[in-house]
């Protein structure tokens, strides 16, 4: 079963669930929880809807649910089968078992769409060459797909973004775009590719029509955050703090704080802002400091609290961590904001100038990553070196339709960071 014809008239409800799922639509789940009631010895079914709720689940029904997938899936089809046991290994995180699973199931069911819902597993390996495996897997399975093929051309858009192929990336999701509008895939690569083109106000205005026609996308939260994005590029920082007081939840650490510390770092008032003791127990709980990179969401919360104390205990634990990407990485970073909200730009610019390159292994991706070099560039003006910070966003205000944000970077009034919180 594929998304092919896009639940045509008369589709059956399996094949409205996969479209849905593989759109990332809001619909996704209904229609799920629709297929399961109706066939439930499907072992396909109850593994999609397993994966789509998985964050929900408590580790026995996670389990439960899944073995009897399986057991389904068996009497169904080796394909089947195959596609609940990579499920099973996505769902319990077990990323690099996910991806070497995937590479085999592709060479016997190539372009094989339900297996592409687990692709993220490459980039969550944290691993540069699975990521550029992944990469590589993605171009070969589109390839076999073919144009007509909006999943794969969505994926593949997604891919290009990534790799810093803007205009490829723009060219794939706008064709997946026109064969399919609703996906969700596709939307994102856009707003992925616009972020590195400045579109301004033209990505808000696709933005808003897009989750307007479904306000229960499973992505509402975050192209709502790329949406304030834009808005931080135009120099609409009041539409700016609106959309992520209307999107973000206080509980949604990361886009908030990579919201604020943005607006921050051109002199602007924040939106709403989390409890920084909130942020303090999440760092303090089991798992969490487990993946670099919500940690490092976590220290630029404290960052857009001024909470040097806490940066400099958080820069001190990574130092001593046995992780190399910890130790080598995330230490100086950290280090370099509690140095911003300290006063001491010069001491973050050597930091963030040492990284060079090994800056990509924080995590997240280019948008993400992107406010490290913000925060360098900041950090340089206010050290009194304006040449080099524009000379590092050259690439920035030379290729951006609108780049109000990067000039403003660049301006040497500005103030940092709020007022710090003990």
């Amino acid at each position: 079963m594929t998304a092919a014809a896009v639940a045509p008239a008369g589709a059956t409800v399996a094949d409205r669930a996969v479209a849905e799922l593989l759109a990332l639509s809001g619909r996704a789940l209904p229609t799920l929880r629709r297929w399961v009631a109706g066939e439930p010895d499907c072992g396909v079914a109850r593994a999609l809807l397993t994966l789509a709720t998985s964050d929900r689940l408590d580790d026995a029904v996670l389990k439960e649910q899944l073995v009897i997938a399986h057991r389904d899936a068996r009497a169904a089809g080796e394909r089947q089968a195959s596609v609940v046991y990579g499920v099973f290994l996505h769902t319990h995180r077990q990323y690099r078992l996910t991806a070497d699973h995937l590479v085999g199931h592709f060479d016997r069911w190539p372009a094989d769409e339900l297996a592409g819902l687990m692709l993220g597993a490459f980039a969550s390996c944290g691993d540069a060459a699975y990521r550029a495996h992944g990469d590589e897997l993605v171009e070969r399975q589109a390839a076999l797909a073919g144009p007509d093929s909006w999943p794969w051309t969505s994926w593949l858009a997604s891919t290009r973004a990534e790799q810093g192929r803007v205009r490829e990336a723009h060219d794939l999701a706008t064709q997946a775009l026109a064969q399919h509008p609703r996906s969700g895939v596709a939307a994102h690569a856009l707003a992925h590719a616009e972020h590195e083109l400045g579109a301004g106000r033209a990505c808000i205005d696709f933005l808003d029509q897009w989750l307007a026609a479904d306000p229960q996308a499973v992505q509402l939260r975050h192209l709502s955050w790329h949406a304030a994005l834009q808005s931080i590029t135009c120099g609409d920082f009041p539409d700016a703090r609106r959309r992520a007081d209307a999107a973000l939840p206080r509980a949604d650490v990361g886009m908030r704080a990579a919201t604020n510390w943005r607006l921050l770092l051109v002199g602007q008032a924040p939106a709403g802002r989390s409890d920084p003791e909130h942020v303090r127990e999440l760092l303090a709980a089991p798992g969490g400091t487990a993946e670099i990179f919500h940690t490092f969401n976590l220290a630029l919360a404290l960052a857009v609290e001024a909470a040097t104390d806490d940066l400099q205990t958080l820069a001190r634990r990574a130092a001593a961590d046995e992780r190399p990407d910890y130790r080598d990485v995330l230490a100086p970073v950290v280090r370099a904001l509690a140095e911003i909200t300290a006063g001491n730009p010069r001491t973050a610019v050597n930091l963030l100038n040492a990284l060079g390159d090994k800056a990509e292994r924080i995590g997240g991706v280019r948008v993400e990553r992107e406010i490290i070099q913000d925060t360098l560039a900041r950090a340089l003006v206010d050290a009194g070196e304006h040449t080099r910070a524009a000379d590092l966003l050259r690439h920035r205000t030379t290729t951006r339709h609108h780049h109000t944000y990067e000039d403003l970077l660049l301006t040497p009034t500005a103030p940092t960071t709020a007022t710090p919180t003990r």
